[in-house]
């Protein structure tokens, strides 16, 4: 990229950002780097830089360059959620891409500093991130890279099952304790030595907080076998997880928040003719619906537009019932957007009329054989959609007892809402859950309409 077109990307830069302050967003100061393919796709596998190494993310990596060399996909930018912000432009877009990429940062930035469920993540996060790479290479010289890698698989295989609600429950353990008063010191505490001597906390019977959605919170805290060392590892997984907890819980908000503005802000500036094409080709295509699949970009743009359209013009019922006035749609949107997640967003906000406009549907495999429409009522669209979003989409899964058999195994159970688990896949993050618990482990599933427990023991898989 020229010095020319450096230049002009900066003065855009500082009207997008007037523009954006003029609609009413509220970013974090945002900087941007101009970055080659390699550094957008190493950013982009890793999720922040200079992250800790597994060879989950080079498989990544690998992944998305190799379909950007065969022109099948590109990423156009990658936005870090920082204060400041930091938004990545890449060096072989043209001047309008990268505007656009631009007003779209904006918008992520002021979602992100906005929204109520970022409200408690961590904005030093690349910060963060780089004290637990460092920490991870001192573990792996230490006890051996191999070694390390492979706790980081058996982490790695259940790293999303954490509490979206950690940071309450969090926050109320730190209350609690502040609050508790301190131990007295017995007259005879100073014979004890310090193995002898058991915190309040492990003196309660085991299975009090139980059942626990937070898989990696329970093991990290209570396994019978980990070394500090694998409970450090642990806690930086879990807290790099309560970072991106948000980002997995509102990903149609923030695309469609994003996508909502860019259209609106690359409008306000003054461009040509051939830029004014090349930006409704690039916007068409963003925010166009994907054969096959649901594109985030698409459903939330569009919700937001509808939602605007609506408050902007209220039925006479609705202006009766609910005291909606004419013109309130920017101010509803920016409601949405401070308290929604995409659950309640979807649940809310999709209405008949659009599933019928998105022609939205849901298909399913028929007899092991094709792809089938099976349902077209807008209500039960709307539903499955909003099931597929609770809890990530990743299946529901609690520590129901980890005393079971009264020998430290752990019982694990799979809240079934309809959708069978991989019972191959299964099987194999039970072998990972052995390695981080250190006895038999079960899990509690439904297959074919019946209750099974699936079975490890460190040596082979059973069932009944």
């Amino acid at each position: 990229m020229s010095d020319r077109e450096i230049k002009e990307l900066e003065k855009a830069l500082e009207q997008i950002w007037d523009v954006a302050l003029r609609f009413g967003l509220d970013p974090f100061p945002t900087h941007f780097e101009i970055v080659p393919a390699t550094v957008m796709y190493e950013i982009g596998s890793y999720a922040l830089p200079g992250r800790y190494s597994h060879w989950t993310f080079g498989k990544a990596y690998q992944r998305m360059k190799t379909m950007y060399d065969f022109g099948l996909s590109k990423i156009y930018e990658v936005v870090i959620n920082t204060n400041p912000a930091y938004g990545f432009l890449l060096e072989t877009n043209s001047l309008i891409q990268n505007k656009l990429v631009m007003a779209h940062v904006l918008g992520h930035t002021d979602f992100f500093k906005n929204n109520v469920y970022f409200s408690k993540t961590n904005r030093r996060m690349i910060e963060t991130a780089s004290t637990h790479a460092a920490r991870m290479a001192e573990y792996e010289f230490k006890y051996g890279r191999k070694t390390v890698e492979k706790f980081l698989d058996a982490v790695l295989s259940i790293e999303e099952h954490i509490d979206p609600d950690f940071f309450i429950r969090r926050d109320g353990e730190e209350k609690r304790a502040q609050a508790s008063p301190k131990k007295v010191e017995g007259r005879y505490d100073d014979l004890l030595g310090p193995r002898e001597v058991k915190p309040a906390e492990e003196e309660k019977p085991r299975g009090e907080r139980l059942p626990e959605k937070d898989i990696v919170y329970y093991i990290m805290k209570n396994s019978p076998v980990l070394e500090d060392w694998q409970r450090d590892i642990m806690a930086m997984i879990h807290e790099e997880m309560e970072y991106f907890i948000p980002q997995m819980q509102t990903k149609v908000m923030n695309e469609g928040w994003a996508s909502f503005w860019h259209a609106r802000i690359m409008r306000e500036l003054d461009l040509t003719d051939e830029e004014l094409i090349e930006f409704a080709e690039l916007h068409a295509s963003v925010v166009s619906p994907h054969k096959g699949q649901l594109n985030p970009y698409y459903l939330g743009y569009k919700i937001f537009e509808d939602i605007e359209r609506r408050w902007d013009n209220p039925t006479k019922e609705e202006q009766e019932l609910f005291g909606r006035r004419p013109g309130q749609g920017r101010e509803k949107i920016f409601e949405v957007r401070e308290l929604e997640n995409d659950v309640s967003f979807l649940r809310n906000y999709l209405t008949e009329e659009l599933c019928e406009e998105l022609d939205l549907f849901v298909y399913e495999l028929v007899d092991d054989e094709e792809w089938r429409v099976t349902e077209k009522n807008w209500e039960r669209v709307r539903d499955q959609l909003v099931a597929n979003m609770t809890n990530f989409g990743f299946p529901y899964i609690v520590v129901a007892d980890g005393d079971y058999n009264r020998n430290r195994e752990l019982y694990l159970q799979h809240r079934y809402e309809g959708a069978e688990l991989d019972q191959k896949y299964a099987r194999k993050v039970l072998e990972y859950i052995y390695t981080l618990w250190g006895r038999p482990v079960h899990l509690e599933t439904v297959v074919d309409g019946e209750t099974i427990v699936m079975h490890y023991d460190g040596q082979e898989h059973d069932e009944d």
